[in-house]
This record gives C-alpha cells, structure tokens and sequence, in this order.
C-alpha cells in the first residue's frame, strides 16, 4: 500500500488547485487539511505550479498532514519536473504510456485519464496504479460499474462530482477528484472552508447511509 492509499482510505477525495498562485498555497491547503482533506493537486496549467508543488511538498510532506502531487502531466518531461519539486502522484487528462512508464520509474503513483475500456487497459498494461475517468459526470456511474465488469484497476472519478453525487459515485470508485467546488481563484478562504465542510459532511453521511 502507497501513502496515497492510505490518505484515499481516510479520505477518498482529491482537491485540485486550478490555478492557485504560489503565495495561496499554504494558506489554501491549511484550511483543506483542517477540514479532513488530506491529497493536493495542483495542475500544472496553474500559474508557476511547480513552485506551489515544491512550497507545499517542503511544508507538508515532513510532517505527513497532506501528501502533493501534479495534474495536466501531459510529457515524461513534466513527470521529471514534478518529481524533482517534491511531487508524489502524476495525474492527466490522458493515457500517454511514457508519461506512465516514467511515472513508475521514477517512483511516483502514476493516475492517467481514461474514458474507454481500451485507454484504461492499454494505461495499466503501462503500469498505471489508478485511472481516472474524466469526465465522469456525463457518463454516470452505471458506466463505471460497467467497465469495473472487466478494468480491476482502481477508478477516480473527476469531472462533475459535487455534494449531490460523491456519495453515489463512491459506491464504485475508490475517490474522487473535486475542482471547482472547492477552489476556484478568487475565493475566499473562509467560502473554502465552507464548502470543503459542506462535501465533507455529503461523503460521511453517504457512508453512514451505506
């Protein structure tokens, strides 16, 4: 087991910082690790992303309170820049096999994008430990379901996940990825709280239904 699987077993929820600055970063992963959240993204299409990777790995990653690691990976190039920043898991939108393979080499957890059967088997056949199926929100989880019939790899659901579903979407997925929810630039720090309080609270009642 990773230290990503045992921070998705105590919350199975991924925050990504789309287009956080540098000088959020702590202040904006403080108010997320207070409220339970333990794994940060932080896309590399944000503004000067690997500096936010190498602020937050420096400040968290020692004390074990929240684990980092990049989205939009989209070259074995951007894998090796993550990496030397301190980043410990490598998303994308995509299923490209070097950027998997160079993920696994480098010793980092490897979590491509897929939508289809043949990009998920094809991702773990590179090696991939998790898929992300992105968009999730316009195909359900009656389709994840259905493809768990025959991908065993373990599934995250990104893309239209909010409080209404996460629970229903977690019935077939080992996490989920939440975005503008939870971080959009220009929010509040006090409106982060609120709404990491408010999926929060929409996770654990689903598991307490459950």
């Amino acid at each position: 087991m990773t230290l990503l699987d045992s921070y998705m077993a105590e919350c199975p929820l991924i925050a990504i910082l789309r287009g956080i600055k540098p000088e959020e970063m702590l202040a904006v992963c403080d108010v997320l690790a207070d409220e339970g959240i333990r794994l940060i993204e932080v896309p590399l299409n944000s503004p000067d992303a690997l500096r936010s990777i190498g602020i937050a790995a420096a400040h968290y990653h020692s004390g074990g309170r929240l684990l980092i690691g990049a989205g939009t990976v989209l070259t074995a190039a951007d894998v090796e820049q993550v990496a030397q920043a301190g980043g410990k898991y490598i998303i994308s939108p995509n299923s490209d096999a070097a950027v998997i393979r160079r993920t696994v080499e480098l010793g980092l957890v490897s979590i491509p994008g897929f939508l289809t059967p043949t990009e998920g088997f094809a991702a773990v056949a590179a090696g991939a430990h998790f898929l992300k199926l992105f968009p999730a929100g316009p195909f359900g989880v009656g389709y994840i379901k259905d493809i768990k019939a025959v991908l065993k790899a373990p599934i995250l659901a990104v893309g239209g996940v909010n409080n209404d579903n996460i629970g229903t979407f977690l019935t077939q997925c080992a996490g989920v990825g939440i975005g503008s929810s939870l971080y959009k630039p220009g929010k509040s720090l006090e409106q982060i709280r609120q709404d990491a309080r408010a999926l929060l609270a929409a996770l654990k009642a689903s598991r307490n239904a459950g």
